[in-house]
């Protein structure tokens, strides 16, 4: 007879923080911890190691990622937990500095070995000293194939570049992740499919300036060539594009988008500001002219667009009339959303150097005004749409006959959702609905 050996396995807890494009490098561990016979836990408390995959874009993202793994510390301290491994964003712009700053850290990985975690949490656990995984700089073209989807699984993020090569004087993040490198067309396709097959309807398109796209291939139009390709797999339904810079528009790319069938009409435009003197200080490459050009003309070729725009108040030197300028613009504008931050003064930025750098209250206060500007107009726009109809994609199911989902101009987390009545249609299905009323951001709808 056989005897009944008990093998113990080692399982890992993982904290996913930050942004889409963080999102899609904690799937990519996640399959690579799963693919290594390695045990996935939500239990924080038990497992024998915790991951917390950090942003450190600004101060309260660094913040956040503080705090997770003080108390990945604290659970290792006085529990069963082993080891805490610290990745992502902050790993890479402070390296050892985190063993400095938080005592109980046993590794520190960089971006560009994402890809190696299973291999360096068998280290961890057989190293008795604390060692950082870091790279020089990160300047590889990322492969996200093969993913563990922490999204929900109808729904998915599309990463088509990684790094930046734009030089705002706010900005970490080609510090942080490096030049500007598109991903081969083929290699994002090859993603696409794999993600539609295994049951995705929606890909939201993401990159750090998704305009950009093929630009360091010399290819010209190149994001309107990509999304023309992607939109022909068979079962995909919806496609949305996140993060365009104003400059990367242009009729090409217009004119796709308005005759697609699959990409919804909806975009995340960021502009961080309206006053032509703040975005030259920012070193944007847009003016007001331009911005509002583009706005016209993007209501002018799909009349039912829905806008979403990003704000930075509080810059340096930002007076009083330029503020005071944005808040007329926001009322011009008139975007369907809209996210506020006030400014933090990033160290290795020249922004951080810059003179008249303005109080918190103030920047407090300015976030505060532009954003009840906004909530006017959002909850205008929500009363418009009161007897409409749309199509729904379904998100979550809130009771038996009541659901959570979203119609194309709702992104998936950053925006508002509508709450469905008289629906029992499972994740990830379709369905028709009429606007009965709002509430708040939210729409209330019933489904037809």
């Amino acid at each position: 007879m056989a005897k009944n050996r008990s093998k113990k396995h080692i399982s890992v807890a993982f904290v996913a923080l930050g942004c889409p494009k963080n999102i899609v490098d904690s799937e990519r561990m996640l399959a690579e911890i799963a693919q290594a016979g390695l045990i996935i836990t939500a239990d924080l408390q038990s497992a024998d190691v915790i991951i917390i995959n950090t942003c450190g874009f600004i101060e309260p993202a660094k913040q956040e990622a503080f705090d997770e793994i003080k108390n990945a510390v604290n659970r290792k301290t006085s529990g069963r937990v082993k080891k805490v491994i610290v990745a992502g964003c902050l790993s890479q712009r402070m390296g050892q500095q985190l063993f400095e700053q938080i005592d109980g850290i046993d590794a520190v990985v960089g971006l560009g070995q994402r890809d190696d975690i299973a291999q360096i949490i068998k280290q961890t656990l057989n190293s008795t000293k604390p060692r950082t995984y870091l790279a020089q700089s990160c300047q590889t073209v990322t492969d996200d194939r093969t993913r563990l989807l922490i999204t929900p699984p109808h729904s998915a993020y599309l990463r088509i570049s990684e790094g930046c090569d734009h030089k705002c004087s706010f900005c970490t993040i080609p510090a942080i992740r490096g030049r500007f490198r598109s991903k081969p067309q083929k290699h994002i396709l090859a993603e696409a499919c794999e993600l539609v097959e295994a049951g995705v309807v929606e890909l939201n398109v993401i990159a750090q300036d998704t305009a950009y796209y093929g630009r360091d291939f010399k290819i010209k139009n190149g994001l309107a060539s990509l999304i023309t390709e992607i939109e022909k797999i068979d079962r995909l339904k919806w496609l949305r594009l996140m993060y365009l810079y104003p400059a990367g528009f242009n009729q090409h790319l217009i004119e796709t988008i308005a005759e697609s069938q699959k990409i919804v009409h909806y975009f995340d435009i960021p502009i961080q500001h309206i006053s032509d003197k703040i975005l030259t200080d920012m070193k944007r490459p847009d003016s007001k002219e331009q911005i509002i050009k583009l706005i016209e003309n993007l209501r002018k070729a799909i009349p039912d667009i829905v806008l979403r725009t990003t704000l930075i108040v509080g810059f340096p030197g930002e007076t009083d009339s330029q503020f005071t300028e944005l808040l007329e613009f926001i009322e011009w504008a008139r975007f369907d959303a809209l996210g506020c931050f006030q400014y933090y003064p990033e160290t290795g930025t020249p922004a951080a150097l810059m003179p008249n750098q303005i109080p918190d209250n103030i920047k407090q206060q300015r976030v505060h005004d532009l954003m009840l500007t906004q909530q006017e107009i959002a909850f205008e726009k929500n009363a418009q749409r009161i007897g409409t109809e749309l199509t729904c994609l379904i998100d979550s199911a809130i009771s038996k006959n009541s659901a959570k989902g979203r119609f194309y101009g709702q992104a998936p987390e950053i925006d508002s959702i509508c709450i469905i009545k008289n629906c029992s249609a499972p994740p990830g299905s379709f369905i028709q609905a009429k606007v009965t009323d709002s509430k708040q951001y939210d729409l209330l709808v019933e489904k037809i």
